[in-house]
């Protein structure tokens, strides 16, 4: 496979700007563009296809993809940025992109076939998931044979493959299911279009079946080896990138978007209430101590919070290229961004509720942000209590119990 014809990262191209500062610049570009079609984005359960098609074009999919199957094999805090970025325009948009582009990264741990069947072709295909492990799995000669309805497959119309969970049977009684993930392209399962939800509206997160179809050995991958960092991928793709735990890359996807949309809140929270008098009273708002203490307090909650990905993301590589991971911070970065989104919660939560009554109308900003930022609290990687409590263990000297760190 051929990379991709772009500068390599730092490199310049008739201007003074890096390739990954050019990337989010693009990002902050699309917010208008973003934010104009998010109210037909929302009536129409999906992301737009010029939108997808925008994401395309600029190579933000290509951000995490291996540089030998066409891609830009950025840092993830750049993946993070542009997340974030985007989810200033429209968090659903943004919510597609991350986990979209998430995917690409993750073919990387893929034996390279299974690279060859999705990229060989076209390296811009792309792939949607839904990891829960609710698939019945028949183990045949070569591989698999798949069944199963899977939910909360987001930006899965705008996807040509799928990665799927599910358990691979016990060999004995003493053994236990195997979990793994499982690739499959379109051809071999069908989208129900049943999202029909408070928040999120546009990510088109849709059930996906599938009727016992076929699914060749190398187009599987095993959950520990994920964990352990043993991936038939990694003889193809040796690059620190690709050394990062899968749940460390994957929760980050679906808490930074949250970040975005709270500084966009934020910042209507203000230019709204500047002006604004109270209906009884006439008194100006922003007059209230109690209004201004909330907006301090938010804004401060988002920069640390903002800070917090930064610094995680720069030690997650500073890890991964010198192979210095241990089960005990690895815990500590898991708990790390599953608390973001509660955060996120807390402080949205406050900008609504010194909104008032306008803010209940359809189509309201702060609204919007409260409904997505609760509906991405949702997701089972944004519940911050058993990645805490299993840190909290681990300082009293037991075991880790999870995989997903």
């Amino acid at each position: 496979m051929n990379a991709l014809s772009q500068p390599a990262a730092g490199a310049t191209s008739g201007s003074d700007l890096t390739l990954e500062e050019r990337l989010v610049a693009q990002a902050r570009a699309l917010i208008p563009t973003l934010r104009s079609r998010q109210r037909a984005a929302i009536a129409a359960g999906q992301v737009p296809a010029e939108t997808i098609a925008a994401f395309t074009d600029a190579g933000f999919f290509k951000v995490l993809q291996p540089a030998r199957c066409g891609g830009l094999e950025l840092p993830p805090r750049v993946y993070f940025e542009l997340a974030r970025t985007l989810a200033e325009g429209c968090m659903s948009s943004a919510w597609v992109y991350a986990v979209i582009a998430v995917h690409n990264w993750q073919m990387a741990l893929f034996a390279d076939q299974a690279a060859q069947d999705v990229w060989g072709r076209d390296p811009n295909t792309r792939i949607s998931s839904s990891y829960m492990p609710v698939g019945k799995v028949k183990i045949v000669p070569g591989g698999y044979r798949l069944s199963g309805r899977w939910g909360f497959s987001s930006g899965s119309a705008h996807c040509d493959w799928a990665i799927l969970g599910a358990n691979v049977p016990p060999a004995s009684a003493a053994s236990k299911p195997e979990p793994r993930n499982f690739l499959l392209p379109r051809t071999d399962y069908r989208i129900v279009e049943n999202w029909d939800v408070m928040g999120l509206r546009a990510t088109g997160s849709n059930d996906i079946v599938v009727e016992d179809a076929f699914v060749p050995e190398h187009r599987t991958l095993r959950e520990i080896d994920m964990f352990d960092l043993r991936c038939p991928g990694h003889q193809h793709n040796p690059g620190a990138l690709y050394r990062i735990p899968f749940a460390q890359i994957f929760n980050r996807t679906v808490s930074t978007t949250s970040l975005g949309a709270l500084k966009r809140a934020l910042t209507v929270f203000v230019d709204t209430t500047r002006e604004k008098r109270a209906t009884y009273t006439g008194e100006r708002l922003a007059r209230d101590t109690t209004i201004q203490f909330a907006v301090a307090q938010v804004e401060r909650s988002l920069d640390e919070q903002m800070l917090i990905l930064e610094r995680d993301a720069r030690e997650l590589m500073d890890h991964a290229e010198h192979n210095t991971w241990t089960l005990e911070r690895r815990a500590t970065l898991g708990a790390s961004t599953t608390a973001t989104v509660s955060r996120c919660v807390d402080a949205i939560d406050e900008l609504m509720e010194f909104s008032g009554a306008k803010a209940l109308y359809r189509g309201n900003e702060i609204q919007h942000a409260f409904l997505d930022i609760h509906c991405a609290r949702a997701h089972v990687a944004n519940n911050p209590y058993p990645y805490a409590r299993n840190l909290g263990a681990i300082r009293f000297g037991f075991q880790n119990e999870s995989l997903d760190i």
